[in-house]
């Protein structure tokens, strides 16, 4: 039988092609080793509104004259028909006022004969301006009272984010003024016809307060929490571990062989911190997510061989 020696030259080439084979396989094991966790995922998003009245209404005299007593104040609730200012007409005022020399008797005498105008609430609603106070003298065109009949959120939506926003959908409201306290709403009315703010195209979007506290007040500015998609108990990866090659996407899976698998996966929605994963691995599957190399592509793991001889 004959013998084989393997002189220093052979194996010095050996130990040349082995040495880049051990350490491109460690370095196709690298990186960071997770697994797959099941938890709910949801795509939100916040948009800034202010808390506006849904109707508003001015209150003005039907008559010229001078406000006698205004029977109510800013946030106070009224009712349809409710006397909320008695005032003069001009030709009262003017009468009262030449009496007033002759006494108490003689303006009482004058007063029940020539009675005051009233002011009716014109809806059910709350007052939320008072513009004018008693002794002032008014004219037809002039404002006295504002009333509303409640107050809801509005926003502008981008149209870019309109694909998000249903009727009917839950929101949460967060007021400038008070940070700490959060409110329910709901999607009450989307705008069909788009406006355009600082070259942007947006829809206005009303909101209405599931409940409405007295530290609503109209003006105060307020952000609107919305969530569009939501999934329960699905398999989630860090977006880092997802990544995109011909339209598809990929994750690295660990191999027992030592080379890791590249595998397409089919991804749900992302929340820009975690993907939803619906098939493709499952949560037995370790995941390697592989540090950034300039040189190498993301999808290409090192070729053992690309330092051999040519």
């Amino acid at each position: 039988m004959k013998k084989y020696i393997i002189g220093p030259t052979i194996l010095v080439l050996l130990l040349a092609i082995m040495i880049p084979i051990i350490k491109g396989n460690k370095k196709l094991q690298k990186g960071i080793e997770i697994y797959p966790e099941r938890g709910s995922i949801a795509i939100e998003f916040r948009v800034t509104g202010s808390v506006e009245p849904r109707n508003q209404l001015e209150i003005k005299p039907q008559i010229a004259g001078r406000l006698e007593e205004i029977l109510v104040a800013e946030g106070q609730k009224v009712k349809k028909g409710d006397i909320i200012v008695w005032m003069s007409s001009t030709d009262r005022a003017a009468l009262l006022d030449s009496v007033r020399s002759q006494g108490e008797s003689e303006i009482k005498k004058w007063e029940d004969v020539y009675n005051p105008t009233p002011m009716i609430a014109p809806i059910d609603g709350f007052i939320i301006e008072r513009s004018r106070e008693p002794g002032q003298s008014v004219t037809q065109n002039d404002t006295v009272l504002v009333m509303a009949d409640e107050l809801i959120i509005e926003a502008n939506v981008d149209e870019t984010d309109l694909r998000y926003i249903a009727i009917g959908q839950k929101t949460k409201i967060f007021l400038d003024a008070y940070p700490d306290k959060e409110f329910n709403g709901k999607v009450e009315h989307v705008a069909y016809k788009a406006q355009d703010i600082n070259n942007v195209t947006v829809y206005k979007v009303k909101i209405l307060p599931l409940v409405v506290p007295k530290m609503f007040k109209a003006g105060m500015t307020a952000a609107i929490e919305i969530v569009s998609q939501k999934r329960e108990g699905v398999l989630l990866l860090p977006v880092d571990a997802v990544i995109t090659q011909d339209n598809k996407k990929m994750v690295t899976v660990k191999s027992t062989k030592g080379v890791p698998e590249i595998r397409e996966v089919q991804a749900g929605i992302s929340n820009g911190k975690q993907v939803e994963v619906v098939s493709g691995i499952t949560e037995k599957d370790v995941i390697i997510i592989q540090s950034p190399d300039k040189n190498e592509s993301k999808m290409s793991p090192p070729n053992p061989f690309s330092n051999k001889d040519k």
